[in-house]
């Protein structure tokens, strides 16, 4: 962490590298592939790009950054096949390397990025809300290779928790609690700490390297790559109403994770808290190490990757103490640069209890260098909708779907940064025991402008 302060206060006089890397939640334009570079030092190989692109049509600025510096570490925890994405997640090599403002400092590189929403939604049905908020996130991290061996910090924060413990409207969303009280029909904020944590990698053959991941706030090996870094996700403003089925454990207190990347195949599994975040989103909670999890990625070709996964988490919602959950997931991504889309299926056995599935399909499609579309169907076995332990309806599971889709205009700033103006609507499919609550045919529909450091 000490390294991790020394870069951060090295930000404002270090002269800028380079511009062109993948955000951690948005991709801006449509990705440029890497050249080949030369890795002989780390027996890397980056495949050569299919197609070329003009980053100059695309607003990128490439000054003072060759095409032949090494990029493996750059790619935040990716492997020569695949890109990163969240925790030690990976995402298909076509979504491009992680977008932001690149520094140096030695032999230290520093990446900084962020971004800032401004989100009017008006929820619809009898039992939804209207609201406006800010949502937002700020990431550094700071890398350093040895030849053989790199070193990766990384910090990310959000100011969130200032909209207070109850969060946000979002129709059909559950889980944990705002003042004693579960959330239902609204999306808590994210904590303050989204993540404090180290990765190591080490080389032991050629295209074959192992990695120890980890920190008092970081992200098991479970699931995909958590919405907030999905390209496919990027220009929705509002959480997945199945994040706790896939992603909910993005943000955890206490993660060691090990595995070994070899070729177009990761292998890994984690020692973590199962416990998720606690209502108090401005500290950092106790840390624990008493759930596992494993996970194994592919990427069959650039434009492909799967991951399937589970994981054990001890007593992980405080609203069902003392249940165990045994998390199973698996997803497709793909990406041609200008496409990007997932599909995943998700299931928490409650242990007692019942079976919880729950299906996604996204997709954003670039459809020029300002435009962009994006769409979303959700489909959840729910049964904490009626918390109220007298409803009749209390503990009934029901399958809900929620169908959005949107668009968002992007306008490039000056120094890597972008502004993007857009919004969505949703519908929902439900059965009819819910018309009494929810109406018969709710509609929603979110509002924005996203101000974001690396397109």
């Amino acid at each position: 962490m000490r390294l991790l302060l020394s870069a951060l206060a090295l930000l404002a006089p270090l002269p800028v590298l380079a511009q062109e890397d993948r955000s951690m939640h948005d991709m801006g334009s449509v990705p440029a592939e890497p050249a080949p570079q030369d890795h002989a030092a780390m027996g890397h190989t980056i495949p050569t790009p299919s197609t070329p692109q003009d980053h100059a049509g695309m607003g990128h600025d490439m000054a003072g950054m060759t095409m032949d510096q090494p990029m493996s570490r750059m790619r935040m925890g990716g492997s020569d096949y695949a890109t990163g994405g969240s925790g030690t997640s990976l995402l298909p090599q076509a979504d491009g390397p992680m977008r932001g403002v690149m520094l140096s400092h030695g032999d230290w590189m520093v990446m900084a990025h962020g971004y800032v929403w401004g989100v009017y939604t008006d929820q619809g049905g009898k039992r939804g809300g209207d609201e406006a908020i800010l949502e937002s996130m700020a990431m550094l991290s700071a890398t350093r290779d040895w030849g053989g061996t790199a070193l990766q910090l990384r910090a990310m924060g959000s100011l969130e928790p200032a909209m207070g413990q109850r969060g946000y409207p979002n129709l059909f969303a559950s889980g944990e609690t705002a003042n004693g009280v579960p959330l239902v029909d609204r999306q808590h904020p994210h904590d303050l700490f989204m993540e404090l944590s180290a990765r190591v990698d080490t080389q032991v053959a050629p295209g074959t390297s192992l990695f120890v991941y980890g920190g008092p706030v970081a992200e098991p090996a479970l699931g995909p790559s958590a919405f907030m870094h999905r390209r496919s996700a990027r220009y929705f403003a509002l959480s997945p109403i199945a994040h706790h089925w896939f992603d909910s454990s993005h943000i955890t207190y206490g993660v060691v994770t090990g595995g070994v990347q070899a070729g177009r195949v990761q292998l890994e599994g984690s020692w973590f808290n199962g416990r998720e975040p606690d209502e108090h989103r401005w500290d950092i909670d106790p840390i624990k190490l008493d759930s596992w999890s494993v996970r194994a990625s592919w990427s069959p070709s650039d434009r492909w990757l799967a991951q399937v996964s589970t994981g054990h988490l001890k007593s992980p919602e405080v609203t069902h103490a003392g249940e165990d959950e045994q998390r199973t997931t698996a997803s497709l991504h793909y990406s041609d640069g200008a496409v990007s889309a997932m599909l995943a299926y998700a299931a928490k056995h409650r242990l007692p209890g019942p079976v919880l599935s729950a299906f996604t399909a996204e997709a954003n499609w670039d459809v020029t260098s300002r435009h962009s579309l994006f769409g979303r169907v959700e489909n959840v076995a729910n049964d904490e909708l009626f918390p109220d332990h007298d409803s009749p309806l209390h503990d009934r599971k029901f399958r809900v779907t929620r169908i959005e889709g949107g668009y968002a205009y992007r306008i490039p700033l000056p120094g890597q940064t972008e502004l993007a103006l857009g919004g969505s609507i949703a519908t929902y499919l439900k059965p009819a025991a819910l018309d009494a609550a929810y109406g018969k045919r709710p509609v929603s529909y979110t509002l924005f402008a996203r101000f974001a450091l690396g397109r």
